[in-house]
C-alpha cells in the first residue's frame, strides 16, 4: 500500500480541517479567472462572476452557485490558457493533476466558507487580494511563462510563483500563462 504523497484535510478534533496552501491555491485560481473575465481585464470571454452570469446561474444551482461561477470561469481560463500553453506533460493553474482538481472541488464545495467571495466583489479587491497572494513585485512578462516548482504543486510557494507572475501580468496590461511539470 502507497501512502498518499499529502493530506489536503486534517483531522482536528474530530472535524475536518482544511490544508491552508489548498485554500491559498482556490483562493488564486478564483481571483485569477474572475480578473481575467470580460468586464475585468478580458483575457477570456467568460462573465460567470459578473451580475449576469449570477442571474443566470442562481435559478439553475440555487445552493450551489459560487460553485458553477467557478466552474465556467475556470473552464473559459483552461481554454486560453491551454490555447497558449498546451495540453500534455505541463500543468497551469486551470488545468491542475486530477486530485488537485478533486481536491479544489470538494474544498469549494464542502467548505464554502473557506474562501471570501467579497475578495471578487470588486476588480480593485481582487487585485488587492492578488498582489497579497503574490507577495513580492516582479516584472511582467508576456506569452506562456516556465516556472520551476521547488515543493509540492498544493504549497505555499507554488501558489507565490503562480501569484507573481498573474499580478505583474494584469497590473502591467500583458497576458502571461505561467506553466509548470510535477515536481519529481
Amino acid at each position: 500500500m502507497t501512502e498518499q504523497p499529502r493530506k489536503r484535510l486534517e483531522q482536528k478534533n474530530g472535524r475536518k480541517e482544511v490544508n491552508s496552501s489548498l485554500s491559498k491555491l482556490a483562493r488564486l485560481r478564483i481571483v485569477a479567472a474572475y480578473l481575467g473575465e470580460k468586464s475585468q481585464h478580458a483575457w477570456w470571454p467568460t462573465s460567470f462572476f459578473g451580475t449576469i452570469g449570477n442571474q443566470f446561474l442562481v435559478p439553475v444551482f440555487p445552493k450551489t452557485t459560487f460553485l458553477a461561477q467557478y466552474h465556467g470561469a475556470t473552464e473559459g481560463a483552461r481554454r486560453l490558457h491551454d490555447e497558449h500553453i498546451g495540453v500534455g506533460q505541463v500543468f497551469h493553474l486551470f488545468r491542475l493533476p486530477e486530485e488537485t482538481e478533486q481536491d479544489l472541488h470538494n474544498l469549494l464545495l464542502n467548505s464554502p466558507d473557506a474562501i471570501d467571495a467579497s475578495i471578487i466583489s470588486k476588480k480593485e479587491s481582487a487585485e488587492a487580494a492578488l498582489i497579497e497572494l503574490a507577495g513580492t513585485k516582479t516584472g511582467a512578462s508576456e506569452g506562456p511563462v516556465a516556472i520551476k516548482l521547488a515543493d509540492d504543486i498544493v504549497s505555499d510557494a507554488t501558489v507565490r510563483q503562480l501569484a507573481q507572475v498573474y499580478a505583474a501580468a494584469f497590473t502591467g496590461g500583458v497576458r502571461a500563462y505561467p506553466y509548470f511539470s510535477r515536481p519529481a
